[in-house]
């Protein structure tokens, strides 16, 4: 049971596993995306297609069970589903369900656990195997992996480790796991923290803040919401940024244009700009941006 990209690797790995028969696929229903609203199927089920797995696409998982009853699963495994399952369904299979989540529980339950590590600024994270229960991210855990975070991951190539981890953790999980020879961990309730979802009005910059958290955000809103600011009145997108050490610069100020970046103030040290975006135009590197757009030191954004 899976929706977004990070349950891919799940998946197929299962698919690919000798001695594991994957039953079917559940995913979300297809959804509008984009300017036309055009019905866009998950990934899960773009990637069940390709296994040639059946494919059940409930709209509320809670009212729709009885297609689960007739598969009779053994065991139940879950990634990026979003939506709770409810008890019928956690009490069905013989072994429970599996849950494969993104963080290192019992840090980080919940929507997004790679951005909100990015945000906090951690340098470690990782993937955890935990039994489902009825509560959010608050089951039992059965296995782990860790990862560093390194100063040039972002949200995208984070969640690409963590869900390669994640499928081959599942894999050397699940055997040991039916065969009983697992010891499962409750998660200290005393050490939980939670990762609420991302909106997209989180990229709007503040300048007011230090130069670290906004490379932090920058980092956790990539691909999206990304990160963007506001110049004469129009939306600017900023791509790739890190951290500069200054002291003593008003936030939002253009302090310096280099020939390969624009330097803006923070509420502590400053923001080296690399690539960026002006409303309606293409992505251009900060040279290419300031040969049409000069951006004399003094300029506020915000």
């Amino acid at each position: 049971m899976g929706t977004a990209d990070f349950a891919c690797p799940s998946l197929a790995s299962l698919v690919d596993a000798a001695g594991i028969e994957v039953v079917a696929a559940v995913t979300q229903p297809d959804r509008p995306r984009g300017r036309q609203l055009t019905l866009q199927p998950p990934s899960v089920k773009i990637e069940a297609e390709f296994c040639r797995l059946p494919i059940h696409q409930p709209e509320r998982l809670r009212s729709e069970v009885s297609f689960l009853e007739q598969l009779a699963p053994d065991l139940i495994v879950v990634a990026a589903y979003g939506q709770i399952l409810p008890q019928s369904i956690l009490d069905l299979p013989s072994h429970g369900c599996l849950n494969v989540h993104g963080s290192l529980l019992p840090a980080y339950r919940g929507a997004a656990p790679i951005q909100r590590a990015l945000l906090d600024n951690q340098t470690e994270t990782g993937v955890t195997i935990m039994q489902m229960d009825a509560g959010l991210d608050t089951g039992a855990m059965v296995s782990k992996v860790a990862t560093p975070i390194e100063p040039s991951d972002n949200a995208q190539t984070l969640h690409d480790r963590l869900a390669k981890l994640g499928a081959q953790l599942l894999l050397e999980t699940i055997p040991r796991y039916v065969a009983g020879e697992m010891i499962s961990e409750p998660q200290d309730e005393s050490r939980a923290t939670h990762a609420a979802k991302i909106t997209r009005d989180m990229g709007r910059i503040d300048w007011s803040q230090t130069a670290t958290q906004l490379w932090n955000r920058a980092r956790a809103f990539t691909p999206w919401p990304g990160v963007f600011t506001r110049l004469d009145g129009k939306l600017l997108k900023l791509l790739e940024v890190e951290p500069v050490e200054t002291t003593g610069i008003e936030p939002g100020c253009v302090i310096q244009t280099e020939v390969n970046a624009i330097v803006v103030g923070c509420g502590d040290g400053a923001l080296r700009i690399i690539r960026l975006q002006k409303e309606g135009s293409k992505r251009l590197s900060a040279a290419e941006f300031l040969a049409g757009t000069p951006l004399p030191v003094g300029t506020q954004l915000g």
